[in-house]
């Protein structure tokens, strides 16, 4: 072994041991191990930073970027709100909700999918009576699985295509993963969905119980060429319902209308009064397209042109508020700021929301522009509360925000555009369309993992370059020699899905991927099922909580322990293995 090959095995070890214990962040140990690399003479130093331009890793951030644009365009909650319903059967929701997490991580990164889905599923289970734990896991394994089918699905399917274009002369196109990983991908959901999710153990620790989210009553306006003017108010009530919203009254002309309030007709102007969490409230706005006030108030707050933010205070007793209302104390004029809702310790508010005097203790729910945030609780005298992502859904943009995004994915797919190319057109067309404002570019880019994969990639580059991944190659190939191609394929998926289950999945497709290219080249068979079986194993992470990201996403919502991720990953990952293989031998023979 040469001095090149042992200090480069020496830190993987280091790597892979500190990203198993934990206690120092991935992408600081990813880094500093880069460093340690540049210093000792293994990478180049001008070529220590070449990760951070690298395809895989300006794929990753564009993806997250182009999610955020989709969610704040509505899109999500176009699928969703059809979809999913409380009263159905546990497996049949868990079908559903998979079915949706499955397609929708097919075409976005897997992560953002399950953010999307995972406060729907909770929802869901708080509305049904039961414990999130019992849906949450099989809903991030079907995120994770559908993640499998195409290119941009997962972030190891990117580096796997850039590793066959180093190979082969060709990367792999957006649908070159699904005759293999799809399969996989629809095996794995039927199994989640009819007898995975009975293998969890059933406990009460995630319970999210409804104390345990802020209800508002608020106010969402009537717009004057809606719909639904001259509707009965109880023919919004079965939307409302999905959405998990209560009408409880509607307003005109600063007034409560009482009595019979489903036989109310709804005229321009009027103010339904809701009871609803902020998603909840924004939600079922989206839906119905209504407006968050009337129409002066909304053109103070749009005419900054540069979005909304939702913001959340709760009010001391030395708050100017104290004592007097939003209308009064000229919130909208003086701040360019709306009352969205009021939530007083499970009181019912009466009089209109903006007339309403408010007390200290009371949380609001505020409609600022964009960054005004602190300035605006700081004028009223009020604490704000932990920032909970909560943002302004662009409904009117959502056909556009599915336009360019089908636009985007059908050109790469025919390979009349390089694909970071048209994520990047995407991207600029959200900015350029205000359906994703300027400021909050950046924002949704996970730049740890980021960092990860532009420190990974020189290192996984210079362990190929040093014939480290020829001598972990060379040595697997004599273990199995004389086994047929089955056998084979199946001991490296074996080994990568190993590994994919204590490590960060991204970092398994670093190194796996050039000893799969490596293993092929031995043998002097195609790399391409290689790589497949590389592909479909990184992804793979179903045995604990810190092998995938979204499994980790829901240790904590779902009550769930470090054991329980194996009951129902020991099976799925054998099912993986026993339709992937056949699958590979079908569509990439040797």
């Amino acid at each position: 072994m040469q001095f090149d090959q042992a200090v480069l095995f020496t830190l993987f070890v280091a790597v892979f041991a500190l990203l198993l214990w934990g206690r120092w962040r991935y992408d600081v140990v990813a880094f500093s191990a880069l460093m340690v690399a540049v210093v000792l003479g293994v990478v180049p130093a001008d070529a220590a930073f070449s990760g951070f331009g690298h395809p895989a890793t300006l794929v990753v951030a564009l993806v997250l970027v182009v999610s955020a644009g989709l969610v704040r365009s509505g899109a999500v909650y176009l699928i969703t709100r059809t979809l999913v319903d409380s009263s159905r059967r546990l497996g049949t929701h868990i079908a559903i909700m998979g079915g949706i997490g499955g397609v929708l991580s097919a075409f976005m990164n897997n992560v953002a999918a399950l953010a999307l889905l995972m406060p729907v599923d909770v929802q869901t289970a708080r509305k049904a009576g039961r414990a999130p734990g019992l849906s949450l896991m099989p809903l991030s394994f079907a995120t994770i699985l559908g993640g499998m089918a195409t290119l941009i699905g997962t972030p190891p399917n990117i580096i796997i295509a850039t590793f066959r274009a180093d190979a082969l002369g060709a990367p792999y196109r957006m649908f070159d993963f699904a005759p293999v990983g799809g399969i996989a991908a629809i095996a794995g959901l039927a199994f989640v969905a009819l007898i995975g999710w009975r293998l969890i153990p059933q406990r009460e620790d995630g319970v999210i119980r409804a104390a345990d989210l802020a209800q508002y009553v608020a106010e969402l306006n009537v717009p004057e060429d809606s719909d639904h003017v001259g509707k009965r108010l109880g023919e919004l009530w079965q939307e409302a319902e999905k959405a998990d919203v209560a009408i409880i009254g509607l307003t005109r002309d600063g007034r409560r209308l009482y009595g019979n309030a489903r036989n109310n007709i709804l005229q321009a102007g009027d103010a339904i009064v809701l009871e609803a969490t902020p998603e909840a409230l924004d939600e079922f706005r989206s839906a119905l397209n209504l407006a968050f006030s009337d129409e002066k108030r909304e053109g103070l707050l749009t005419a900054a042109g540069e979005g909304l933010d939702i913001l959340e205070v709760v009010v001391p007793t030395e708050s100017r508020l104290v004592g007097r209302s939003a209308q009064s104390i000229g919130l909208s004029w003086r701040q360019r700021a709306v009352l969205l809702g009021l939530s007083r310790q499970g009181q019912r508010i009466r009089s209109q929301i903006r007339r309403t005097s408010i007390e200290a203790g009371d949380i609001l729910l505020l409609l600022v522009p964009k960054d005004t945030g602190p300035d605006v609780a700081e004028w009223m005298g009020c604490l704000p509360l932990a920032d909970r992502g909560l943002t302004v859904t662009e409904n009117t943009k959502t056909w556009l925000a599915i336009g360019l995004f089908g636009a985007a994915v059908l050109a790469a797919s025919l390979g009349l555009i390089y694909l970071p190319v048209a994520l990047g057109i995407v991207v600029v067309g959200y900015v350029l369309f205000r359906i994703l404002p300027l400021q909050e570019l950046y924002e949704h880019i996970e730049w740890p993992v980021v960092v990860l994969l532009g420190s990974m990639i020189p290192l996984g580059a210079a362990l190929e370059s040093s014939g480290g991944t020829s001598l972990i190659a060379d040595s697997l190939v004599w273990a199995t020699d004389g086994w047929p191609a089955w056998a084979i394929l199946t001991a490296l998926m074996v080994v990568t899905m190993t590994l994919s289950d204590v490590l960060n999945n991204t970092a398994t497709a670093i190194v796996a991927a050039p000893i799969g290219v490596q293993m092929a080249q031995t043998l002097d068979v195609s790399p391409d099922p290689f790589l497949m079986a590389v592909a479909v194993a990184a992804s793979s992470a179903f045995l604990t909580p810190i092998g995938h990201k979204n499994n980790t996403l829901v240790l904590g919502p779902g009550g769930y322990r470090f054991g329980d991720y194996w009951r129902m990953g020991l099976p799925l990952e054998i099912l993986v293995i026993a339709v992937s293989i056949p699958a590979i031998l079908v569509f990439w023979p040797l």
